[in-house]
């Protein structure tokens, strides 16, 4: 590795390729430049370790919604899961693993946050630089930044007078027992679903605060045997096998996501049915049984948190939050309750994943700035006005059905068909035509329309709050993201030549340089 590297300022390191985040993303693209010989990279991580949302999410009851076999590399089977879906600490310790075994950690930097990424213009190239002072620079920079990072606060008034203990479930402070305590839960999203059946047999009250209910379904969990993990591991052909079986069947559910949402009447039937089965109070059913189209918010998965509910010690609350008090909450019907601690089950700023003042391209543009009414891409890696950037995990490329590792990997494969363009082809930079990302988005926009996201008749985090856009989710099949990212289309960019070939610019296959401006 090309650790030392030097720009002509002495104390700024220079790299090839930077990448921040040590998530799938970040470690999935670390390793495949590995595999294809490139070694003059570094990886900035902000927490001490690697893991992305699997490190900082610890919650209890924490796990994945997708099958093990699924949410893992492709390149890299576990045939050790120990259950169908994999609890956190297992996803944690199965990326500890890849970059282990792929000997990344040499070219991490842990403990360091980035603080500022600009594009220089005359040279070329980012500028970076770290929470710890270090200065760097990279021809090309990659964001493994994850939409499930950055936890989202709810704007209650009085939430900071307020003297108990106060944490997102994003930080959940283990060392706070809640043994006997009166808990206030605000929110009832993918976590909360997770940790309250946890804390509800612990505390002496629970009251969850719930603005909109989430539609649930049975979640067919279940231990895989240790027999079963030795024929995976003597197999792999085995494994190989169910994760195509489970791929197969999720992609079945695009249908009723975007191509005819009534078809969702058969997943909402057996929604309602898991209701009535597992919650006997007629009121407590009334509250959880959502008034929108199943599907248009994020689909739940839980055998536990309906029984969790019906407990004499839980309170179901769908009266709003009038403010927050020093040992107490008030709700808009003027009805106080103590609490001892409150926990904020009220998720992620997915639809603003970069924060503001961190990147900036051509002209100095903030790019939180120019996604103001939005995050928008090409392809969900590039965007206009910032020139080598790629993203993974960037706009509309989430997914409402199946495993994100899958789209990160295609993404991988995207950017690594750009560098090796751009390497045979001697191309200094790369940027995606503003016509052709325009293009693409209202393309996919006009699919988004049709879909159970944009008329179920909610509002989600799917959705940006200023726009209304959906600029979370990618609106059909992931073999069709697969296939439009399968190669790296340079007819979609400008190109602009190393220096040493700019007098040839012209030249087959190069467009013209791009003007600085």
């Amino acid at each position: 590795m090309n650790a030392q590297a030097k720009s002509k300022n002495n104390n700024v390191q220079h790299h090839k390729i930077a990448i921040i985040g040590t998530g799938f993303a970040g470690l999935g693209m670390a390793i495949q430049l590995k595999k294809s010989g490139e070694r003059d990279f570094i990886l900035f991580e902000r927490e001490a370790g690697v893991g992305g949302t699997w490190r900082v999410n610890h919650y209890p009851g924490c796990a994945c919604d997708v099958q093990s076999h699924l949410y893992s590399f492709s390149f890299e089977p576990n045939p050790h899961w120990s259950r169908m879906y994999a609890p956190q600490a297992e996803i944690k310790s199965y990326l500890e693993a890849c970059a282990d075994k792929y000997q990344l950690m040499p070219y991490i930097r842990l403990n360091t946050p980035i603080t500022r990424a600009q594009w220089d213009e005359t040279a070329n190239l980012w500028r970076i630089q770290d929470d710890n002072g270090n200065e760097y620079t990279a021809n090309i920079l990659i964001s493994g930044m994850g939409g499930l990072s950055t936890p989202a606060y709810p704007k209650i008034a009085g939430l900071d007078s307020f003297q108990g203990k106060v944490f997102h479930s994003q930080q959940w402070d283990h060392g706070y027992d809640l043994t006997g305590k009166r808990v206030a839960v605000i929110g009832t999203g993918a976590s909360a679903i997770q940790f309250v059946p946890q804390i509800q047999p612990k505390v002496a009250r629970l009251d969850l605060y719930q603005r909109t209910a989430p539609w649930i379904l049975p979640k067919p969990d279940r231990a895989i045997s240790g027999a079963e993990q030795a024929l995976f591991k003597r197999v792999p052909a085995l494994q190989q096998a169910m994760r195509a079986a489970i791929y197969t069947s999720l992609e079945a559910r695009v249908a009723g996501f975007t191509i005819n949402p009534r078809l969702m009447v058969i997943a909402k039937r057996w929604a309602l049915k898991h209701i009535r089965s597992q919650i006997h109070n007629p009121e407590l059913r009334r509250k959880v049984t959502p008034d929108y189209t199943i599907g248009c918010k994020r689909i739940l998965l839980s055998n536990d948190y309906y029984p969790a509910l019906d407990q004499p010690n839980v309170d179901v609350i769908t009266t709003g939050i009038q403010e927050v008090r020093p040992h107490s909450i008030i709700t808009t019907d003027g009805q106080e309750r103590q609490v001892d601690a409150i926990i904020l089950g009220t998720g992620f700023a997915a639809t603003d994943p970069v924060p503001r003042d961190l990147v900036f391209g051509r002209n100095g543009v903030d790019l939180a700035e120019q996604w103001k009414s939005g995050p928008e891409a090409y392809k969900g890696t590039t965007v206009t006005g910032f020139p080598n950037l790629f993203l993974i995990v960037g706009p509309n490329t989430g997914l409402g059905h199946s495993s994100m590792v899958y789209m990160i990997e295609s993404q991988i494969n995207y950017i690594l068909d750009a560098l090796k363009k751009m390497d045979k082809r001697r191309v200094q930079v790369v940027e995606v035509k503003s016509q052709v990302q325009a293009e693409f988005n209202r393309k996919i926009h006009r699919q988004l329309d049709e879909s159970v996201w944009n008329t179920g008749g909610c509002m989600s985090w799917y959705r940006h709050p200023v726009s209304g856009k959906n600029t979370s989710l990618w609106p059909s099949y992931t073999w069709r993201f697969r296939q439009i990212t399968k190669h790296f289309d340079t007819e979609a960019y400008h190109l602009l030549p190393a220096k040493e070939q700019q007098a040839t610019a012209n030249e087959p296959g190069l467009s013209e340089p791009i003007a600085s401006t």
